[in-house]
């Protein structure tokens, strides 16, 4: 599966417009660092890309990786997501 940045919150990992290969998640182990691709928990129809900073059971704590708080709608804004709402992991 492929998926397209949008939006500078990956930067400078990723930037806007690049394509990320990625594989389907079916609720293996996600490890600290990886990057999840995921169903935003407040907006219906918004995909994620961010960071695994921190994990607590079935919760992760997900952030982008521009240094610019600003930058990045993430687990600052919205708190811990659910493993539920991760359906793919990068591969890079």
């Amino acid at each position: 599966m492929k998926v397209v940045i949008k939006g500078d919150s990956m930067w400078p990992t990723y930037s806007d417009g690049d394509i990320i290969s990625c594989s389907e998640f079916n609720n293996s182990d996600i490890d600290l660092s990886s990057v999840v691709i995921f169903n935003h928990p407040l907006k219906k129809g918004v995909v994620c890309v961010k960071r695994v900073k921190r994990i607590d059971g079935d919760k992760l704590f997900v952030q982008g990786d521009n240094p610019d708080p600003t930058a990045s709608e993430d687990s600052h804004n919205f708190g811990w997501i659910s493993k539920d709402l991760v359906f793919a992991l990068n591969n890079e």
